[in-house]
């Protein structure tokens, strides 16, 4: 399966995934900036990302603790959410978020 990263440029970067695996990783592994600070214990928000709306809606719900780090992350949007917190599963196959072209983590100063 794959997942598109769209950058602060405008660039997309299409990549191959294992489903089960971990959006953050996904980027990360591609060189996007998704810095994940906490290593996917949601305490930061260094890897925001904005979902794409038609993508949105088959996402699991966002959990309290993720929209209270959502918070602190700079560029929110409604479609935001957190890739460390974005299990990759078949029906996600293209997948498309955005990555904020602005990062802000209060949690870490």
């Amino acid at each position: 399966m794959n997942v598109r990263f769209v950058t602060p440029q405008g660039e997309i970067v299409t990549t191959d995934v294992e489903p089960g695996s971990r959006l953050l990783e996904a980027g990360q592994a591609v060189g996007m900036p998704l810095e994940g600070t906490c290593e996917g214990q949601m305490a930061c928000s260094t890897c925001h990302v904005i979902v794409f709306p038609e993508w949105f809606e088959k996402l699991a719900p966002a959990s309290a603790d993720e929209e209270d780090m959502l918070d602190l992350a700079a560029g929110v949007a409604r479609t935001s959410r957190l890739s460390c917190q974005i299990e990759l599963s078949g029906e996600l196959d293209g997948l498309t978020v955005k990555v904020p072209g602005v990062a802000r983590d209060m949690q870490f100063g």
